[in-house]
C-alpha cells in the first residue's frame, strides 16, 4: 500500500478498511511513515473523522501492535480494573485513585501518558518524583502491581507502541480533539493492560478536550461502544473541567497536593468528590461493593486507615522512588525560587475561569510541553488556585504563582487575570459530576 493514497481517501470523507487501519498501524510501530505524513493523516481524521467500525478497528490494530497482558493468576485475589482520565488542568485523581482502589481490593494496572496541548501528564508529574521509573521493564510492573496493588507507568515499547507515536504527534499538531483518535489512543492502551473493565472519566468544561457537554457524552458513548467490541466493560463519568481540580496546577505542586491528601490532611472538595465517585465506580463494576454507598464507605475507610497512603509510599518505593515521600515530600520534590501572590486587579466572587488559559500558564512557566520531546520544569506552577465561588481581593489571591524569574511572574499574572472573571455577587460552582453513562 501507498499510504499517501490512503490519506487522501481520508481527506476526501471516504472509510478505510481493516486491512488499510492495520497497515497504519505497522507504519506507526516500525516509523516506516513518517512523521509528517502521520500528521497529515491525523488532521484528515481531526476533519473527516470515522465511522465506529473504522475507529473499532484502528482501536484494535494498535493494541495488537504489541505485547497484551495477561493477569491470570490475580483472578482469584481481585478484579484488574482501572480508570482513565481525558485529561485536565490540575487533574491528579490517578495518584489518590490508584492507591485508594488497591486497598480496597482491586488491582490497578495504570498506563498513562505524558501531557497534550494545555493539559497536564500524569507521567510529567511523577517525574518531579526523584528516582521513579514511569517505564520499568514489564516484568517489574506486573511485580509491582500484583505485590502493591497498583503501579503507574508509560506506555513501554513493548505496549501499544503504534499508539504511543502517534499520543506524540498529535501533541504537537492540533489534533489531539477528535472523537476517534482520542477513544483509539485510550482503549488501545487499556486493551494491552488486559483488563477486566475500565471506567472513564470524561471531562467537559473550558479546560477539556471536550468543551461542550454534548461532545463529552459523544466521546463517552464512543469509548462504550468500542470497548463493548472488544469485551472490555467500560462505564463513564462525565465530569467538570471549567475551572483547575484542586489547589494545584504544576508536576511537583500537584504530587505535593496528592501527598497531602493521602496523608489525611487538607482536601479540596471537589477532588474529593470525583476520587471517591470514581473509585465507587470501580468497586461497583469489580463487585467488592453492593452498591454505591457502600463502595464509598470502603474507600474513606483505605484514606482514613491510612492503608491508601501505604500502598501509594510502596508503589513509589519499588519503582525506584524514595521509601519516606509521605514523610519528606519536601525533601525529595523540587521547588521554584520564587512563590509569588497573584492578586486581581479587583475584589470579587471568581464567577468563570478559562481553565485552558490556566493551563497555558504552566506552558508558559516551562512546566507544559510546547513541543515533541521538550524538557520541562518541574516545578513551576500555581497553588492555593482560588475556585469558583471564592471571593477573591487585597486578603485573598487568585493564586501562588511559582516561578523561576521575575519576567515570568509579570506574564503569568497578566495571563491568570485575564482568564478569570469576577462578580459583585456570591457564585455557586457547578456540579464535579454531570452523569454517569453505562453500555445500553
Amino acid at each position: 500500500m501507498i499510504f499517501k493514497n490512503l490519506i487522501r481517501k481520508k481527506r476526501d470523507g471516504l472509510g478505510l478498511t481493516r486491512e488499510e487501519l492495520e497497515f497504519f498501524a505497522r507504519g506507526l510501530t516500525d516509523a516506516s511513515i513518517p512523521a509528517e505524513q502521520v500528521a497529515a493523516f491525523a488532521m484528515a481524521v481531526f476533519y473527516r473523522s470515522m465511522e465506529p467500525a473504522e475507529t473499532g478497528a484502528l482501536t484494535a490494530a494498535m493494541a495488537a501492535s504489541g505485547l497484551r497482558l495477561r493477569w491470570d493468576e490475580l483472578r482469584d485475589r481481585g478484579p484488574v480494573i482501572d480508570k482513565h482520565s481525558t485529561g485536565g488542568v490540575g487533574d491528579k485523581v490517578s495518584f489518590l485513585l490508584a492507591p485508594i482502589a488497591a486497598a480496597c481490593g482491586c488491582f490497578v494496572p495504570m498506563i498513562s501518558g505524558r501531557g497534550l496541548g494545555h493539559t497536564g501528564g500524569t507521567l510529567d508529574k511523577l517525574d518531579a518524583v526523584p528516582g521513579y521509573r514511569s517505564l520499568p521493564a514489564v516484568e517489574d510492573f506486573r511485580r509491582v502491581v500484583s505485590s502493591v496493588g497498583c503501579a503507574i507507568i508509560g506506555q513501554t515499547d513493548e505496549l501499544a507502541p503504534a499508539d504511543r507515536r502517534l499520543y506524540a504527534i498529535r501533541d504537537v499538531t492540533a489534533t489531539v480533539e477528535s472523537v476517534p483518535l482520542i477513544t483509539a489512543s485510550i482503549l488501545s492502551k487499556k486493551i494491552a493492560a488486559g483488563l477486566d473493565a475500565l471506567v472513564m472519566d470524561i471531562k467537559t468544561g473550558s479546560g477539556a478536550f471536550m468543551e461542550t457537554l454534548a461532545d463529552a457524552r459523544a466521546l463517552a458513548r464512543s469509548i462504550i461502544g468500542v470497548a463493548a467490541t472488544t469485551g472490555l466493560r467500560t462505564h463513564a463519568l462525565v465530569t467538570d473541567m471549567s475551572q483547575t481540580l484542586g489547589w494545584t496546577v504544576g508536576n511537583a505542586l500537584e504530587i505535593a497536593e496528592a501527598v497531602e491528601f493521602l496523608n489525611g490532611g487538607a482536601r479540596e472538595s471537589r477532588l474529593e468528590e470525583l476520587v471517591l465517585s470514581l473509585v465507587a465506580e470501580m468497586l461497583v463494576m469489580g463487585r467488592l461493593a453492593g452498591d454505591h454507598a457502600q463502595a464509598r464507605m470502603l474507600a474513606e475507610a483505605a484514606v482514613r486507615s491510612g492503608e491508601a497512603a501505604q500502598r501509594f509510599e510502596r508503589m513509589i518505593a519499588e519503582l525506584g522512588g524514595p521509601r519516606d515521600l509521605l514523610t519528606h515530600s519536601a525533601r525529595y520534590l523540587p521547588r521554584a525560587p520564587i512563590i509569588e501572590p497573584i492578586f486581581p486587579v479587583r475584589e470579587g466572587y471568581v464567577s468563570d475561569v478559562d481553565a485552558r488559559a490556566v493551563g497555558n500558564v504552566l506552558v508558559g512557566l516551562g512546566g507544559g510541553r510546547r513541543v515533541a520531546g521538550e524538557v520541562l520544569d518541574l516545578a513551576v506552577g500555581l497553588s492555593e488556585v482560588a475556585p469558583i465561588g471564592a471571593h477573591v481581593g487585597r486578603e485573598r489571591p487568585l493564586a501562588m504563582l511559582h516561578a523561576r524569574s521575575a519576567e515570568q511572574v509579570r506574564q503569568a499574572a497578566d495571563a491568570l487575570r485575564a482568564a478569570t472573571a469576577l462578580s459583585d455577587r456570591a457564585v455557586s460552582p457547578p456540579p464535579i459530576i454531570h452523569e454517569i453513562l453505562v453500555a445500553a
